[in-house]
């Protein structure tokens, strides 16, 4: 397994992304029958690839959403009230009408080693990323078309994709 090198990833996303938005909705409108099974054996190919510590681009370029329940977990956890952790680091989006990061990168990341320091804890949108084996994964294309240019591993489930159903 290689460590990620994130300047070629985002040179590769530069080059490649609108191709790979414009192929995610055609299979979206029309996806093939074994796609949810094509996709558990492409997530198998994909994670010996990809070690998420050697990246962490997500928790450096992307905010989760913080659920209710996620605050207080979290809050608990760091022993404060779920008001102190929203006025210390969150805000409410109002468009989106979520929870999320003041900043990034997220203020639980190590930037030494890329570990998250509330990992036992963290909020599910976290825990849940890249959301690659989600079903039906006809419905989380969209997602995909979002997250290929942040998550390498979702960049490389699309590319083995692309070829393995060439559209």
């Amino acid at each position: 397994m290689q460590p990620v090198n994130l300047r070629s990833f985002k040179q590769k996303v530069r080059h490649h992304q609108s191709a790979f938005k414009k192929y995610l909705r055609k299979v979206e409108k029309k996806a093939p029958r074994s796609l949810n099974q094509l996709v558990v054996t492409l997530n198998n190919a994909v994670w010996k690839e990809i070690d998420c510590l050697t990246c962490a681009n997500c928790c450096k370029t992307m905010t989760p959403t913080f659920t209710n329940a996620d605050m207080k977990r979290i809050a608990a956890h760091l022993n404060m009230t779920v008001d102190e952790m929203k006025n210390r680091w969150l805000h409410f989006d109002k468009k989106d009408k979520d929870w999320v990061n003041d900043k990034q990168p997220c203020q639980f990341l190590n930037l030494k080693d890329n570990k998250c320091s509330i990992y036992a804890v963290r909020p599910q949108s976290c825990a849940g990323f890249p959301h690659l084996t989600k079903k039906p994964v006809v419905q989380y294309l969209h997602v995909h078309q979002q997250n290929v240019q942040y998550c390498p591993a979702t960049y490389s489930m699309v590319e083995k994709m692309m070829a393995a159903i060439p559209l």
